[in-house]
C-alpha cells in the first residue's frame, strides 16, 4: 500500500496516483484553487478531509491508498468535500491471494534491559497484582490495593524501589451466565492470561465465594495451580470484607522480599512482545503514526521480536492486505474465518460493522470502517503474518500475528495483554488517555495539534510526516528505540499519570442471566 505519493501541492496529500481523493494539509477554504492538481475547493474542507480530485458519479467508488473506501451515495463533483453525507458502504471483491507477498526478512539484532524470571520469562515490569473472580470482590481488591499506593502511602513501599507497585486489577463478570458458555470461557482465558503474565511477580485471586466462577474451576480448567506466587481466597471464606482486606495486605507484604529481588540485564528483543493499538483516529492516522509504527514493527520483527495486530472490525475491508502477508493459506483462511465471525456477529445483534467509526473518528475526517480499516493495517508494516490467534489465547509464534478482538481499545488490548503483550503502542489522532496496567503503553500522536495540545499525554510526535519535517523511516526508527527504553523501565507518559487499573476490561459477549 502506497502512503506519502506527494501532491505538488502543498495544501494536499495525494497517497497513490490511483486516488481521486486528497487529504487537505490544511483546512481549505471555498473559492480556493490547488493549481498543481487543477481544482477549485467546492466547500470549506477541514485539516485531515477528503477533497476529490475529479467527478465521481453516484455509485461509483472512491479510492484512497490506491483501495476502495466507500462509494459515492450522489454525484460528487471535483473540488467537493467527500465525507459521510455524500459516501455509503457498499459489497465489492478483495483478493486475498493467500501469501502472494510474502517476503524473505533479513534478521537484525536488538536488546532492552528486561527482567528475568525464575523460569526464563521476561518482563518489562515487576507488579504484584490482584485479580478477582467476580465483581463482588472488586472493592475489597481495590481496598488492598490502594494500601500499597505510592501517591497516598509513599512509605509502604519505600524499601521495595525495585517494585513498581500493586495492582487491582477488576471487571464485572463473573456470575449470571452459562458455567459451559463462550462468555465465561473468555473471561477465564483472559484472567489466567493475568495470572501467568511476566510483569506480576506474584498475584492474589480473590472471590466472593458463591459466584458461577469458582476459582477453584477457574484454575483447573486453565492449568493453573495455586502456588506461593498465585494466591487465592474469597470473602465468604475468610469471614467477611474487613477481615478480607486484612488477610490481603498480609499477603501481600510477605511477597514483597522476593518480589524486590530483581535485577534488569540485557535481553534480546525477541522477549518483546508488543501489543497494536489505534485510538481517538483521525485522518492522519493511516498516513503518519500508523505507518511509523508499522516502520517500527518491521524492525521489531526483524530482531526477533513479536507484534500483535488486532481489531478485527478495524481491519474489515482490507483484510485481503495481510492475507497476501499469510505464511500460509491456512493462516491467511484463520484471519478470513474471523472476518466471516463478525459478520455474522453484527447481523445477529441487528448492528453493522460499518458503525465502527466513532463521532471523533468522522470529525477528524474518517468517513468509513474501509478506510479506518486501511489506515489501521498499516500499523502492521510490511512484514509476514505468521499466525491468527482468538481473544487472549496465549501468542506463542514470535514475528507478526493477528489476534481477534473488538475494535473498542481498553478490551482489546485487555485481549492482546492476556496474550503475553508486554508493551503498548497505541496512535491516536484525536487525543487519548489509555494506560494498560502491568503493560506500558506509550502513545503517538498523528498530528502537531494534538502533540501540541495533549503532551502531557503522548510519547511520540508523528505530525511532522504530513508536514514534511520528518519522515515514517525516522519516525519508525525512534518509534522503535523508544519502544527499548520503556520496555527497559523508563516510565511512559500514561504510566506517570497513573493509568492502568481501571483500563483493564475482558470481552463480555453472550447473554446475563
Amino acid at each position: 500500500m502506497q502512503l506519502i505519493a506527494k501532491s505538488g501541492d502543498p495544501a494536499v496529500i495525494r497517497l497513490n496516483p490511483l486516488d481521486n481523493v486528497l487529504i487537505a494539509r490544511q483546512a481549505l477554504v471555498q473559492g480556493q484553487h490547488l493549481e498543481a492538481e487543477g481544482i477549485t475547493v467546492g466547500q470549506p474542507i477541514p485539516s485531515g478531509h477528503k477533497i476529490a480530485t475529479e467527478r465521481v458519479e453516484q455509485g461509483q467508488p472512491l479510492r484512497r491508498y490506491g483501495q476502495i473506501i466507500g462509494f459515492a451515495s450522489q454525484a460528487i463533483d471535483a473540488g467537493d468535500h467527500v465525507h459521510v453525507h455524500n459516501v455509503q458502504m457498499g459489497d465489492f471483491d478483495r483478493d486475498y491471494a493467500f501469501g502472494a507477498d510474502v517476503r524473505s526478512q533479513p534478521a537484525t539484532e536488538a536488546s532492552f534491559q528486561g527482567i528475568v524470571r525464575d523460569d526464563g520469562r521476561v518482563a518489562t515490569r515487576n507488579y504484584i497484582g490482584i485479580l478477582t473472580s467476580v465483581n463482588c470482590s472488586a472493592t475489597v481488591a481495590r481496598a488492598v490495593a490502594d494500601h500499597f499506593r505510592r501517591d497516598i502511602h509513599p512509605e509502604v513501599l519505600a524499601d521495595y524501589p525495585n517494585i513498581d507497585g500493586v495492582v487491582a486489577l477488576t471487571h464485572g463478570s463473573g456470575c449470571a451466565v452459562d458455567p459451559g458458555g463462550e462468555s465465561l470461557g473468555l473471561l477465564r482465558r483472559t484472567l489466567a492470561g493475568y495470572a501467568v503474565h511476566p510483569n506480576f511477580a506474584a498475584v492474589l485471586i480473590i472471590g466472593l465465594g458463591c459466584e458461577t466462577n469458582q476459582i477453584e474451576t477457574l484454575l483447573e480448567t486453565q492449568g493453573l495451580e495455586a502456588s506461593a506466587q498465585l494466591r487465592t481466597f474469597t470473602i465468604q471464606g475468610v469471614g467477611g470484607t474487613s477481615k478480607t482486606i486484612a488477610a490481603g495486605i498480609e499477603q501481600v507484604k510477605t511477597l514483597l522480599d522476593k518480589a524486590n529481588q530483581v535485577q534488569r540485564q540485557p535481553v534480546s528483543v525477541r522477549h518483546l512482545v508488543v501489543g497494536l493499538q489505534c485510538g481517538g483516529s483521525d485522518g492522519y492516522s493511516g498516513i503518519t503514526a500508523n505507518p511509523a509504527l508499522g516502520n517500527a514493527v518491521d524492525r521489531l520483527v526483524a530482531a526477533g521480536g513479536t507484534a500483535i495486530l488486532s481489531e478485527t472490525p478495524e481491519i474489515y475491508g482490507a483484510e485481503h492486505l495481510l492475507t497476501r502477508r499469510a505464511i500460509s493459506r491456512e493462516v491467511g483462511e484463520k484471519l478470513v474465518a474471523r472476518i466471516h465471525w463478525w459478520e455474522a456477529y453484527c447481523q445477529r445483534m441487528n448492528a453493522e460493522l460499518n458503525n465502527n467509526p466513532s463521532a471523533g473518528n468522522k470529525a477528524g475526517g474518517l468517513t468509513t470502517i474501509l478506510e479506518k480499516s486501511l489506515g489501521a493495517v498499516a500499523k502492521a508494516g510490511s512484514s509476514n503474518l505468521v499466525d491468527v490467534y482468538e481473544y487472549a489465547q496465549t501468542v506463542r509464534a514470535q514475528g507478526l500475528v493477528f489476534m481477534d478482538t473488538p475494535g473498542y481499545d481498553p478490551v482489546s488490548a485487555t485481549g492482546q495483554v492476556a496474550g503475553g503483550a508486554n508493551l503498548i503502542a497505541f496512535t491516536t489522532g484525536r487525543g487519548s488517555a489509555y494506560g494498560c496496567a502491568p503493560a506500558p503503553s506509550i502513545k503517538l500522536a498523528t498530528n502537531n495539534r494534538v502533540f501540541e495540545h495533549q503532551e502531557e499525554d503522548m510519547d511520540v510526535n508523528c505530525g511532522g510526516i504530513a508536514d514534511g519535517s520528518t519522515t515514517i523511516e525516522e519516525r519508525g526508527a525512534y518509534i522503535f528505540e523508544h519502544m527499548l527504553r520503556i520496555a527497559s523501565g523508563e516510565r511512559s507518559k500514561s504510566e506517570q499519570h497513573g493509568y492502568g487499573q481501571n483500563e483493564f476490561v475482558p470481552w463480555q459477549i453472550g447473554a446475563v442471566t
